[in-house]
């Protein structure tokens, strides 16, 4: 599998468009990896995680069309992790051409919050009715926590975060031909249940994605901190979680507390992890 990081900010971007504090400055200053679009994963050209609001400027900025997306794995609907307005101009109604039928898989509460968001656009139907999903070219398939499913040629394990319970965020596992990917924002400290779902599914990863909104002197919250994070990719290793060579990889990253690419960069090496960049392919 091949991995592309379309976005790995936070909600706000980073830099924060609007924000004067000396990260922020110094990021813009810097330019390159330091710039990051809000968070979103491609998987090798036809599976994307999260539908999110930068997509289209990833898409070009990176040169990795989205044409052959088959497959969406939502997170959740928070407005930095989905853009329902995708589905309208990915549509045939928008002139586009040869795109394939989208198969799009979120939790129950993603679902009524993306068709509460989408209620105007597929009147009379509503965004769950087959009837839009034709006219949309796609399918809605909602899944929960701990389901297991085939996607194409990769299998999907769901699992429960640590975040906004009305949108029942997920996390997810995805193998394929031996290899195995976890792909863990946004959260806070993973549920035990979560930890024993692990297990229980028998899986070893090869890489791990893992929150970072905050840096290494902030405390976490609704996310996790670098501190937090550094904690979960030890407990990864101790219980055997982590495949021989595997990597641990921070994503979702703010202004608050995480100093630009390169020292922040530094800082994991040190600590036994990487940052992740916009564009950068594994």
């Amino acid at each position: 599998m091949i991995i592309t990081f379309l976005g790995t900010s936070a909600a706000n971007a980073y830099p924060e468009p609007f924000c004067r504090c000396d990260n922020c400055e110094r990021a813009r200053e810097l330019g390159g990896p330091s710039i990051r679009k809000r968070s979103s994963v491609l998987i090798d050209d036809d599976l994307l995680i999260d539908l999110g609001p930068d997509i289209m400027t990833a898409s070009n900025m990176h040169g990795c069309p989205l044409t052959n997306v088959r497959y969406c794995l939502q997170t959740h609907a928070h407005a930095d992790h989905l853009d329902p307005s995708h589905f309208l101009s990915r549509s045939p109604g928008f002139g586009v051409v040869g795109a394939p039928r989208l198969d799009f898989y979120a939790s129950g509460g993603s679902l009524k919050k993306t068709s509460e968001l989408l209620e105007r656009d597929c009147a009379p139907h509503g965004f769950l009715d087959p009837r839009s999903g034709e006219k949309l070219n796609m399918m809605v398939h909602q899944i929960g926590a701990l389901d297991s499913f085939n996607v194409g040629p990769y299998k999907v394990t769901a699992f429960a975060a640590n975040h906004d319970e009305m949108v029942e965020s997920l996390l997810y596992a995805v193998e394929k031909e031996g290899q195995c990917i976890f792909y863990g924002t946004d959260t806070a400290t993973l549920p035990e249940d979560t930890w024993r779902g692990f297990h229980t599914h028998g899986l070893r990863f090869d890489i791990v994605i893992l929150d970072h909104t905050y840096g290494p002197d902030e405390p976490g919250s609704d996310h996790l901190s670098a501190r937090q994070l550094i904690e979960h990719a030890a407990r990864l290793r101790e219980e055997g979680l982590l495949a021989e060579g595997g990597r641990v990889l921070a994503t979702h990253i703010a202004h608050e507390g995480n100093p630009p690419h390169p020292e922040l960069a530094e800082f994991a090496l040190a600590n036994g992890y990487e940052i992740a960049y916009d564009g950068l392919q594994i």
